[in-house]
């Protein structure tokens, strides 16, 4: 993936650039696997559960790894690497970025460079998943939301390593995660199935263990961690003025660990929180602030108290 998504690139223009026809194929080839195949695998979920075949240890699977990628993808993939809002130690940080990569959501330099692009268009022509470009109509703002949540991964386009990521090109360290990104994918899947197979001693608890913990997770956990891009452009409150139409959505907030408080993140991009108040449902930040009491990571970026009476006075006076 990484050959095709750096080398058959056309040159870019603003950091998006257009593969080349056979790569455009094998991206939306991949996009559809990782669409498709967790489906399939929540189909047999269901199938377990409504047969009486799924037991207590395959949802509690399904709990762990569901947090495990969310944790990885909210604070690892994005506050710490998107957008460098805190630091930690080597350990910590790969840690962090395996359990983002077993989301199945691309590798760190696609996924980074996909939402630094996100923020640099945000909601404006070049942004790769707004919900508001095709059109005000009742069937244009259908169409928008739809391509805001899946097929815009099918899209020939490509967001600019070099353009949008040189820092992590220089990281020889954090290079290394991403040509491993297939390893971590296929660890999260097997991983589950390996416990449940072990903690029951059969081939129907690895099974089970790999279809709750491993694929159904990554079909549910991917659908919510999707919506951020989708529906908390369009739908929920907008407590402050950007220069996009970013939404704080509590229930995909509570889902997503926080992600879902896209008005607030958009408003302050490099905040370790995206809860301004500590009420706000943001997981994330909350054990952002509890590791970093315990020294587990550091410099936690947050903007002054000046700064953000500044923002909503911006947005009363407008």
């Amino acid at each position: 993936m990484d050959e095709i998504l750096s080398t058959t690139a056309t040159p870019e223009i603003g950091g998006v650039a257009q593969l080349s026809p056979q790569a455009a194929k094998t991206k939306a080839r991949i996009a559809l696997a990782v669409m498709l195949v967790p489906l399939f695998g929540t189909f047999e979920a269901i199938r377990l559960w409504v047969t009486g075949q799924a037991h207590a240890l395959d949802f509690i699977l399904f709990g762990v790894f569901y947090a495990v990628q969310m944790f990885g993808v909210s604070m690892g993939y994005h506050r710490y690497l998107a957008h460098r809002a805190f630091k930690t130690s080597r350990l910590m940080s790969g840690l962090m970025l395996i359990a983002g990569s077993m989301a199945a959501q691309g590798p760190i330099l696609f996924w980074v460079t996909t939402h630094r692009r996100h923020h640099t268009y945000s909601d404006q022509q070049g942004d790769p998943h707004s919900p508001n470009l095709l059109g005000e109509d009742r069937w244009g703002r259908a169409k928008g939301l739809w391509h805001a949540h899946m097929p815009w991964m099918l899209t020939p386009d490509i967001s600019s390593w070099n353009y949008f990521a040189p820092d992590i090109l220089r990281d020889r360290r954090l290079f290394f995660y991403n040509q491993t990104y297939l390893l971590w994918v296929v660890l999260g899947v097997l991983l589950p199935g390996a416990i449940g197979g072990l903690a029951t001693q059969s081939w129907e608890g690895a099974w089970s263990g790999l279809i709750f913990g491993g694929l159904a997770r990554l079909f549910i956990a991917n659908q919510a961690a999707w919506c951020v891009g989708s529906v908390c452009h369009r739908y929920g409150s907008r407590p402050f003025v950007t220069h996009d139409q970013s939404t704080n959505n509590w229930f995909i907030a509570f889902l997503t660990f926080g992600e879902g408080l896209q008005n607030n993140h958009h408003a302050f991009p490099a905040w370790y929180r995206h809860g301004v108040h500590w009420w706000e449902p943001d997981l994330s930040g909350w054990t952002l602030a509890l590791m970093g009491k315990l020294r587990l990571v550091s410099d936690l970026r947050s903007p002054s108290q000046a700064m953000i009476d500044k923002v909503r006075k911006r947005q009363a006076s407008s």
